[in-house]
């Protein structure tokens, strides 16, 4: 089972490079990135996700703090909180949820925040802020073991891809919806559902933006 992730952060280009590298994790589905404060309660009630991933900047605003306002709406919401102050109202109220808010340093590693959201999911307990990712005490850095048994590795070279597919995932990369690829292709809406089901397959994403995502990042595309 996947586990459903909302990340919100009025800073968009840090939501969705977030986003895009936790797509990558095997395990890990983000349903939706938010970046308005005041749509971030609407959508987590919306998707009900397992855990909401909060940026620094929108935890705490004229006196209310979106920690309490998503628990109040949701009482058993997980949030993993990236980036705090040592007096922030996310740090403080960190040892009162044990199990339900974990705070991660925004200078942690992934392995770190990979580690917190599955803290919060299977054992019901956060990695308390600063700790180190691994049980040696060492924190994980890019490129470590770890890193490699988190992301998902697809099984297919870039040549196995063809032309047509690499040209359907590239225009699907920047947004495109199917039938405005179709017109730019010159091809009817099945093929491409049909091309866009040949590349999903070859590269294990879930989905065609999944797909996408998997050949620009290793440079397919």
């Amino acid at each position: 089972m996947h586990t459903r992730i909302v990340i919100g952060d009025e800073r968009r280009l840090y939501s969705e490079a977030i986003a895009a590298t936790l797509n990558l994790v095997q395990d890990f589905e983000v349903v939706a990135t938010v970046n308005s404060r005041d749509e971030i309660v609407p959508t987590v009630l919306r998707k009900l996700p397992m855990v909401t991933v909060l940026g620094t900047n929108t935890t705490a605003r004229n006196g209310r703090c979106l920690t309490d306002e998503l628990r109040a709406a949701i009482p058993r919401c997980r949030i993993a909180v990236i980036g705090t102050t040592p007096g922030s109202p996310a740090k403080r109220q960190e040892a009162a949820a044990p199990g339900l808010l974990s705070v991660v340093p925004d200078n942690a590693a992934l392995p770190q925040l990979v580690n917190a959201i599955r803290g919060l999911v299977v054992n019901n307990t956060g990695v308390p802020a600063g700790a180190p990712a691994n049980s040696g005490g060492t924190p994980q850095h890019a490129g470590s073991p770890m890193d490699a048994a988190l992301i998902r590795q697809p099984g297919c070279s870039g040549r196995s891809l063809s032309t047509r597919e690499k040209e359907v995932l590239r225009l699907t990369a920047g947004g495109a919806p199917v039938r405005e690829i179709a017109a730019e292709l010159f091809l009817s809406p099945g093929t491409v559902r049909n091309v866009t089901s040949s590349a999903i397959k070859k590269l294990g994403g879930r989905n065609r933006f999944d797909a996408a995502c998997i050949a620009s990042k290793r440079g397919w595309l």
